[in-house]
């Protein structure tokens, strides 16, 4: 008794998160999560799966998504707390190796994308104004570490000052989009384009047309990650009950509609060949070249994409940190991974932590991995995010059947069933090709260090519970 008095003494006085995002702010922070990285950089990748027709594996991604929102959706209106998808599963199940877990694969997912998408930033930064750095040289690391201190510094600031950069980046990378949109209507309408080539499946010959939809979607299921991103936020929102559904589906819906116009505009100007081709470079500058010749949008590619990168690594690490910080007031993690700065409001301690995980994981990608680093960072991220959801989806079938008299959202009855087949069918070994197979070593490395951790956290915990016990015995003794 004494022991949850002082815990829950100590939790109390820690100051509470400040609820600052209303509907607008919380739409901003969804599609700019969701824009970004993916779109930017993979839409070359998925077309090298499916041939033309590379809308189809973002419109079901997009179609997964909005499914997987309906079962967020319930669970954050029925628990508004930051631990996100951790928390869920601790609810239903009450395992902790499984809420440590899922715990631990989220934060990789999220800690690891921003790692990727500060590499992309500072490669960026070398083209943009001409450096001449060297891939995988000191130049390229250094400039990777210092975007992500800076974000650290903005993310620190508070809430507000990192959703307010949020919505400035997101601006610039939605305008990047809706360019390449009416670039690629202005060859369409101009007849510099073929729309034959939107409906053409072309695979390889070792692969059905099957494989590739489901390889190309579990691929471009890393361009719609980070609507879920937003329930962490769910203690700094206003109104999370009210706000929550219409701000999510809504933002899924429109970055869906981009992705789809994107994909159809950039194969229509661009044959696939080339689309795919690295040496011809990114597939969006490739467009942009192509649907308006003599215009320089290739010099200006650059600077929209630092901003699109540079948008999806904030708000990885604003999920990042908050996970770590919910999951601490949860008592999964130690306390003091949720405390709270008193002047600023957030959670430094989290924020620090992700940090210096973010430095080690950057200077790995800029000295170890190669060109294909992004779709398979993409991939594995896509793939630990899937098992999540899937264990999402049947949390709330559990959670379901437990009396509860407050206000919640409530998903159509069918939704977490759709969900977890859907889930788990582009999860498995059946939906990659066979390059995408590695995606599953570095999740499983990933998890194997989560369990090792897990390992080495409990044992420190029962040796100090020892310990404690020990003392106390002694001194009832004396």
């Amino acid at each position: 008794m004494t022991d949850q008095r002082k815990t829950t003494e100590t939790t109390s006085t820690q100051p509470e998160l400040r609820r600052v995002m209303g509907p607008k702010l919380l739409l901003f922070f969804i599609v700019g999560d969701i824009l970004g990285t993916g779109v930017y950089a993979l839409t070359g990748a998925v077309a090298g799966e499916v041939g033309g027709a590379v809308w189809v594996p973002f419109l079901i991604a997009s179609i997964v998504a909005m499914i997987t929102a309906f079962s967020y959706l319930e669970l954050v209106t029925r628990y508004p707390q930051a631990a996100g998808a951790a928390l869920y599963v601790h609810k239903a199940f009450g395992v902790h190796i499984l809420t440590f877990l899922v715990a631990f694969a989220v934060m990789c997912s999220g800690i690891t994308s921003a790692s990727t998408a500060a590499n992309a930033f500072a490669g960026f930064v070398n083209d943009a104004f001409n450096f001449g750095l060297q891939p995988g040289g000191n130049g390229i690391l250094l400039v990777a570490l210092g975007f992500m201190a800076l974000v650290a510094v903005v993310n620190h600031r508070g809430v507000s000052e990192s959703v307010k950069a949020n919505i400035v980046l997101t601006t610039v990378e939605l305008s990047g989009l809706l360019l390449v949109i009416l670039v690629c209507a202005w060859a369409i309408f101009g007849d510099n384009a073929d729309l034959g080539r939107v409906v053409l499946f072309e695979t390889s010959t070792d692969k059905n047309v099957f494989l590739a939809i489901t390889a190309g979607a579990s691929l471009a299921f890393f361009a719609m990650v980070g609507f879920e991103d937003s329930v962490n936020m769910a203690e700094e929102c206003k109104d999370p009950v009210r706000d929550f559904p219409r701000t999510m589906l809504t933002g899924i819906t429109v970055t869906g509609v981009i992705y789809v116009l994107v994909a159809v505009g950039a194969v229509a100007v661009v044959p696939v060949g080339e689309l795919t081709n690295p040496a011809n470079g990114s597939a969006l500058v490739q467009v942009m070249a192509k649907g308006a010749p003599g215009m320089p949008f290739a010099d200006i590619f650059p600077f929209i994409a630092m901003f699109a990168v540079a948008n999806s690594a904030l708000i990885n690490m604003m999920m990042a940190s908050r996970l770590l910080y919910g999951l601490s007031r949860q008592g999964v993690l130690p306390r003091w991974l949720g405390s709270v700065h008193r002047d600023r409001q957030t959670p430094g301690t989290a924020i620090l932590g992700t940090t210096l995980i973010s430095f080690a994981l950057i200077t790995f990608v800029v000295k170890f991995f190669d060109a294909d680093a992004i779709a398979l960072l993409g991939g594995t991220t896509a793939l630990l995010l899937l098992c999540v959801f899937a264990l999402v989806h049947v949390a709330l079938i559990i959670i379901r059947r437990r009396p509860y008299d407050g206000k919640t959202f409530r998903a159509p009855r069918i939704m977490p069933y759709v969900g977890a087949v859907t889930c788990v069918s582009l999860a498995g070994p059946w939906a990659r090709s066979d390059s995408q197979q590695q995606q599953y070593l570095v999740a499983g490395g990933l998890l194997l260090a989560g369990l090792i951790l897990w390992l080495i956290t409990k044992i420190m915990t029962r040796a100090t519970t020892l310990k404690t016990t020990s003392n106390e015995a002694a001194g009832t003794k004396e």
